[in-house]
C-alpha cells in the first residue's frame, strides 16, 4: 500500500511569524537566502515524528528551497519533492489546489499542514474522494505537539 501524502507549508508552519509565543529556546533565528526566518525547532521536532508514517512532499511558494535549506538547519530529513503551482489561482481563488491535485491525483489519502486554508480549501478536502485531513497551523506557533496527535488519530481511520 502506497503511504498517504503528508503535505507541509514552511511559512506559518515551521518558520513562524514573531514568536511570543513560542516556546522558550525553540527558535532558530537564521537567513535564508538573504530573508530573516524564525524556525521552530519545536515544530521540526513534531514533523519528524510524522515524517516515518508519510510520504513528505513540500507544499509551499519556497518550492526547491525548502529542501536545500531546511533538513540542514533543522535537522529533517532530506531529497523531498515539492508541489509545483500554476501561475494563476484555481478553485476559488486559492492558488496551492489546482497544484496539489495535479501532484496526489484525487484518491491518494493525504494530510495537509498549512497556516492559512480558507473556505475554499475546506470545500476541496470535504469532496475530495481521497481521505483528507486538513491541519491549520497558528503562524507564530507552528506545528505543535498537540496536532501530532491529531494526525495520528486520523490515520487510524484510513481505509
Amino acid at each position: 500500500m502506497t503511504r498517504p501524502l503528508l503535505l507541509i507549508d514552511v511559512d506559518g508552519v515551521l518558520s513562524l511569524f514573531g514568536a511570543a509565543r513560542a516556546e522558550p529556546g525553540s527558535v532558530l533565528p537564521t537567513l535564508v537566502d538573504g530573508v530573516p526566518h524564525l524556525l521552530s525547532t519545536s515544530a521540526a521536532s513534531v514533523l519528524r515524528d510524522l515524517a516515518p508514517t508519510f510520504e513528505c512532499v513540500w507544499c509551499t511558494g519556497w518550492k526547491d528551497r525548502a529542501d536545500t535549506h531546511l533538513p540542514h538547519l533543522l535537522g529533517l530529513p532530506a531529497g523531498w519533492p515539492h508541489v509545483r503551482f500554476a501561475d494563476r489561482p484555481g478553485y476559488g481563488g486559492h492558488w496551492k489546489l489546482g497544484g496539489i491535485d495535479a501532484f496526489a491525483g484525487p484518491d491518494r489519502p493525504l494530510a495537509w499542514i498549512d497556516d492559512h486554508h480558507d473556505a475554499a480549501c475546506r470545500a476541496w478536502a470535504a469532496a475530495r474522494p481521497g481521505q483528507t485531513l486538513l491541519v491549520t497551523t497558528e503562524p507564530d506557533l507552528g506545528l505543535i505537539p498537540a496536532q501530532l496527535a491529531r494526525v495520528h488519530e486520523w490515520l487510524e481511520t484510513l481505509d
